[in-house]
């Protein structure tokens, strides 16, 4: 028997490690709850990680066995359950945060120092970091040549779940192996002020087969707009591991087999690349793991960001008077998930019109998304602020009242996540910037004024970045 030590892949299908079980070696499935890494948790995200733990616990209890709970150090918690439970060996699917990847030389270290065997797998990823490297044998740092090699490789099929004789037998468990799962107050949080998404990997295939049965024909054109269910919302699955990448991909490219036109065949490409997005910036942190606190690219200056607490204050709670702004912010809080062309444009308010610097957008998200994910928004957010790979012109400022206009034209999504926008026509919504104060307060006495004038910070926004790369 082996330990087989669950991190981000909870669940049972398309699991590698997992499905390397046999009945002659199987696996007892563990959860660790590491100190060091709940210091980097927040509470949406320890709701929606409880949430699919409890999922996989019943996945395993319905194939006769049941996930080990214990909380500590694995240094020194997987060589004492593998001692007490008669286990010879550990095995893993790899993550590659650089938290993760220290964690897990550490933790193969002691277990070798135990006389334990240790086996990882290539399992998040559809391509491992590293397999695809520059003619030069370099990570890529600009994502199109990156992703036409991604799309052209050939991807793997999904794994079979495991079957009662492939994983431990619960009776055969020590007691101390099955104590209940604790709650968020255990574990040292309060409870989040969003509702986090229902999670374990019924969900999961439950939403990506709601999406790839309609909405994923029409990505191209519904998934800018975030009034519309244009998005397939597994952001939070894929960040958890409750559905196995192969699994979606394979659902992907069935229902590029089902398009009837060259348009609903291109908007399933477009959602592909979306997934290649994903693996780049896994590629991208893999290759440079101070990304999470250091510009990818240089500058030949410091950033002159500023210290604005007030104006960051007023961002993180969706009162900057800007309503596309505000509404991304406040959904945020609300469902802890935000739209991703919100999530630009917000992103791009902090750093180009607040002028202040991406990382405390960074922290704010890490705090309140559902789906945080260290590389996907370290990229998101290096791209906005023009410090990333393929990062938008410092000169490309985005204007949040075209991108009101233009993503949400009726203001559904606004009025939505702004109470006090909802009997205000939406031209005047989208207006709300230039309106007189008198007309402001007449039709909205309770939304702010805009706090900063955005033509004025474009301006201020490039001379900052000019001066940076050693202009005058």
């Amino acid at each position: 028997m082996h330990l087989h030590w669950h991190r981000r892949d909870l669940r049972v299908a398309d699991n590698r490690a997992l499905a390397e079980a046999t009945s002659d070696d199987p696996a007892l499935p563990v959860f660790v709850f590491d100190g060091e890494v709940l210091d980097h948790a927040s509470p949406p995200r320890t709701a929606a990680l409880l949430a699919a733990l409890d999922s996989l616990s019943e996945s395993y209890r319905e194939c006769g066995s049941d996930l080990v709970v214990a909380h500590g150090d694995p240094r020194e918690e997987l060589p004492r359950l593998a001692e007490e439970c008669g286990a010879d060996g550990v095995r893993w699917n790899r993550d590659y945060s650089g938290l993760a990847r220290e964690r897990d030389r550490e933790t193969r270290q002691a277990l070798d120092d135990a006389g334990l065997s240790v086996t990882d797998f290539q399992d998040e990823l559809l391509h491992e970091p590293g397999s695809i490297l520059t003619n030069a044998g370099d990570h890529y740092s600009v994502f199109t040549y990156f992703g036409k090699k991604w799309l052209d490789r050939e991807k793997d099929a999904p794994f079979d779940a495991p079957d009662s004789e492939t994983v431990a037998d619960a009776d055969a468990l020590p007691d101390f192996a099955t104590e209940p799962l604790p709650s968020l107050a255990d574990l040292g949080f309060d409870a989040p002020e969003a509702a986090v998404p229902e999670m374990g990997t019924a969900a999961a295939r439950e939403r990506l087969a709601g999406f790839c049965e309609d909405a994923v024909f029409r990505y191209d054109e519904d998934r800018d707009f975030p009034a519309r269910e244009g998005t397939s919302r597994l952001s939070v699955h894929l960040k958890f591991g409750t559905v196995g990448i192969r699994e979606v991909w394979t659902a992907i490219r069935d229902a590029e087999k089902r398009a009837e036109t060259d348009a609903e065949r291109e908007a399933v490409e477009s959602y592909q690349r979306q997934l290649a997005w994903r693996e780049f910036y896994a590629h991208v942190l893999d290759a440079r793991p101070d990304v999470t606190v250091n510009n990818y690219k240089d500058y030949d200056e410091p950033i002159e960001w500023r210290d604005d607490p007030d104006g960051l204050q007023a961002w993180k709670d969706g009162l900057t008077g800007y309503p596309i702004v505000d509404a991304g912010m406040r959904q945020l809080r609300a469902e802890a998930w935000m739209h991703n062309r919100v999530r630009m444009i917000v992103a791009s308010f902090l750093a180009k019109d607040l002028l202040l610097d991406w990382r405390e957008g960074y922290a704010w998200f890490r705090e309140k998304l559902a789906d945080h994910d260290t590389a996907n928004d370290t990229g998101g957010w290096q791209w906005a602020a023009s410090t990333g790979t393929d990062a938008q012109p410092y000169f490309r400022v985005f204007n949040p009242t075209t991108q009101g206009e233009r993503y949400d034209p009726d203001a559904e999504y606004i009025r939505e996540f702004i109470p006090e926008l909802r009997d205000v026509p939406p031209e005047k919504i989208h207006d709300w910037p230039d309106l007189d104060p008198a007309e402001r307060d007449d039709l909205a006495p309770d939304y702010p004024a805009p706090i900063v004038d955005h033509g004025e910070r474009r301006e201020a926004a490039i001379a900052m970045f000019e001066r940076a790369r050693g202009g005058d």
